[in-house]
């Protein structure tokens, strides 16, 4: 039964009503043999409203179904858009600008930079080792970690923790990629203690210590600092290595 149909059911039940009132007011033609055929009618009526109670009643009960998904769909409507207004307001700063030439239609040129630059005289370069970074976390990762982890850390503060890490990673590795002749005192020290914490379990991976994070950048080693990191860990940024009574902090 289509909805638009309601109101004519509505007046249609009204009109079956007024005919059963009226019947109901002769009750007393079943004595008149004559009039017991009226009788028939009216058991004839009540059965046909009970059909249409029915079907009222099957209609209801699909109205109340739609109604429900489409509340359940608002809901839906309603976080996505929330998701994507925070994403909309937290457009993080690491993200790559566009090239100048990126506006361009494909196949076309730019019209200004026409004049064939030669190429420059090739030059042996000694090719860098390449440094391990970690990557930053994204809102969906944020959103997953658990309430009690957050302890009212933001998304931001934990992709700032990530640069800062990556500051003492690359700190220590350009380092540690040196030969020992070039570096001074102070990083030559600094050398033997890297050398010194590695384990046939760190070959081949990238890892800081608390001492690392102390010397190569501002962050303050402390309880808060413990807590953004097993948020990163919950992440799989990091995994901690322990042995000769130091933690080492491991990249994923």
């Amino acid at each position: 039964m289509d909805t638009v149909d309601l109101d004519d059911l509505c007046s249609h039940v009204d009109s079956k009503i007024c005919i059963i009132k009226k019947t109901l007011q002769l009750r007393h033609i079943g004595q008149d043999r004559s009039l017991r055929s009226a009788l028939g009618k009216v058991a004839s009526e009540l059965h046909l409203l009970w059909d249409l109670l029915n079907k009222v009643e099957t209609e209801v009960q699909k109205q109340e179904s739609t109604a429900m998904s489409l509340k359940e769909l608002e809901v839906v409507l309603e976080r996505d858009f929330t998701e994507a207004s925070h994403l909309n307001e937290n457009i993080p700063a690491h993200l790559p600008k566009k090239g100048p030439n990126s506006h361009l239609a494909p196949g076309k040129e730019n019209p200004v930079d026409n004049k064939v630059i030669p190429p420059e005289p090739t030059k042996k370069h000694v090719k860098e080792k390449v440094i391990k970074e970690m990557e930053l976390i994204t809102v969906q990762d944020f959103g997953n970690v658990p309430a009690y982890m957050k302890n009212r850390l933001t998304y931001e503060q934990i992709n700032s923790i990530i640069e800062d890490i990556n500051k003492a990673v690359v700190g220590k590795y350009k380092i540690m990629h040196q030969p020992s002749k070039t570096l001074n005192t102070a990083a030559k020290k600094q050398l033997v203690r890297f050398k010194e914490e590695e384990t046939k379990d760190t070959k081949g991976q990238f890892f800081i210590v608390e001492q690392d994070i102390k010397e190569f950048t501002q962050i303050k080693v402390d309880k808060r600092f413990h807590g953004m990191l097993s948020i990163l860990r919950h992440c799989h940024r990091i995994r901690e290595l322990r042995g000769k009574g130091i933690v080492r902090y491991v990249l994923c």
